[in-house]
């Protein structure tokens, strides 16, 4: 049997957060490509543009160089070319220009494929062989038009051929040339001028395209951002639930064996499970709150609200719990002035009583009951004082995040209360309390001289 291959282990699969970050480069890439296509189709037209431009410029001064040494060409009374004043006007060599005949106009001379060299100048500014002339003259008198030609001097600079046929006065349309007139012109400074464009324009596409990949970063950024802010949502509710659901989990397990094996009385079990079970789902509610703050699904319905009877109403539920609950031996103390705040009731109880909730979980040391201060201002002020071991100095700068409350704590409520005044456009802040421990203070908007609240934000 032949040996098997390995098996080869299956890649692992991208994460959310992965993949949208995969799909962000794939945008940006997507983007910077889309730019050079257009940006490069844009540079070969200006380019081909330019190129064609200057030597269309050329042809025409060379064109209108052609045409007047023409009005110097005469005939003699045999009917033969004379170029005697056009050798003594123009041969001085710059423009060079070459008189070619064809075999129609000098029959009794031997030409060189139909062509020959009536008057050519002694010492030309731009020197080329003998078969350019000659070749540009044929396909000139061959197609009977005027063209330009790129070519090469016998230096090696680039130069611009230009033919012009000429025809007796007599000639008709099916007659061929009497001749063809060529000049040359040196194109070494359109040349590097077009050189240089070139250049520029590959330059500026260069950094044009780096501009755009980096724009479309920014953009693709800015695209894949609410997907990756709704993914650490998730993934932050997740672990919400996930910290604060592991101890009540843990604790009504070890209740659940410990029932089973007959060691607690059948009264406190139920006594004990019922407190797990009211704290489990203060904790779910706790956790949707905040992820509805989070990701602005919890509308703020703000109205005209009795700061000061809502926190009576908290303080007085919170007093009220039965002898199993928190508030056993707990006082409370509430001096309310009349207030009226700008705001949504269900959040501001929820924010209130999670601030009462942990001045009363954490404000004392173990053992002895709590001694909170709780006061309303009419300017929409609600402190919340404790006699407790005060703020540990770890914990101040991150107080409001979740998860750093203190120790025992959901570590949601101090952050759902901050998120509640930030969502109204208040204010919540911690210091040292007077009476020795912590003193937080809640800042809602109040409403104007005429009785409208606050321009939402």
């Amino acid at each position: 049997m032949s040996p098997s291959l390995p098996r080869r282990s299956p890649a692992a699969p991208l994460t959310p957060t992965a993949r949208v970050l995969r799909l962000r480069r794939r945008i940006s890439l997507l983007f910077a490509l889309t730019s050079a296509v257009g940006l490069v189709a844009m540079a070969v037209f200006a380019v081909r543009s330019d190129s064609a431009r200057w030597r269309e410029q050329l042809d025409h001064s060379m064109d209108a160089d052609a045409s007047w040494a023409l009005g110097l060409l005469e005939t003699d009374e045999n009917g033969r070319l004379v170029t005697d004043v056009l050798a003594d006007t123009v041969n001085t060599g710059c423009p060079p220009l070459t008189v070619l005949l064809t075999s129609r106009a000098d029959p009794g001379t031997r030409h060189d494929g139909g062509l020959t060299v009536q008057h050519a100048p002694a010492e030309p500014c731009v020197a080329v062989g003998p078969g350019v002339v000659l070749e540009a003259g044929r396909t000139v008198a061959r197609e009977g038009a005027a063209r330009g030609f790129d070519r090469r001097a016998t230096d090696g600079a680039p130069v611009r051929v230009f033919a012009l046929p000429f025809y007796p006065p007599e000639a008709t349309e099916d007659e061929g040339p009497q001749g063809v007139l060529v000049t040359l012109a040196d194109t070494t400074a359109e040349r590097d001028d077009h050189r240089r464009l070139v250049w520029g324009v590959a330059g500026g596409c260069a950094v044009l395209v780096l501009l755009s990949a980096a724009v479309g970063h920014v953009l693709s950024g800015r695209a894949v951002r609410p997907a990756l802010g709704a993914l650490g949502q998730q993934e932050a509710f997740l672990a919400d639930a996930a910290h604060d659901l592991r101890t009540p989990a843990a604790s009504l397990r070890t209740l659940a064996e410990t029932a089973l094996r007959g060691e607690t009385d059948s009264r406190d079990v139920h006594r004990r499970t019922l407190r797990l079970a009211e704290g489990m789902g203060r904790l779910v509610d706790g956790i949707l709150t905040r992820a509805r703050l989070m990701s602005g699904t919890a509308t703020v319905a703000r109205q005209p609200l009795r700061l000061d009877q809502v926190v009576e109403a908290v303080v007085e539920e919170a007093t009220e719990t039965s002898a199993e609950g928190p508030g056993v031996g707990h006082r409370v103390r509430v001096e309310a002035e009349k207030s009226v705040v700008v705001a949504d009731p269900d959040l501001v109880r929820r924010a209130v009583g999670n601030l009462l909730a942990n001045a009363l979980a954490h404000g004392h040391a173990p053992g002895v009951p709590a001694d909170v201060r709780v006061a309303v201002s009419r300017s929409g002020t609600l402190t919340v004082e404790d006699a407790g071991p005060g703020l540990p100095p770890e914990v101040a700068g991150a107080l409001f995040e979740r998860f750093r409350s203190g120790s025992g704590s959901t570590g949601l409520g101090l952050s759902i209360a901050s998120w509640v005044a930030h969502a109204h456009g208040g204010s919540l802040t911690a210091e040292r309390s007077e009476l020795g421990g912590a003193r937080f203070v809640l800042r809602l908007p109040t409403p104007d001289a005429k009785g409208r609240g606050p321009t939402d934000g």
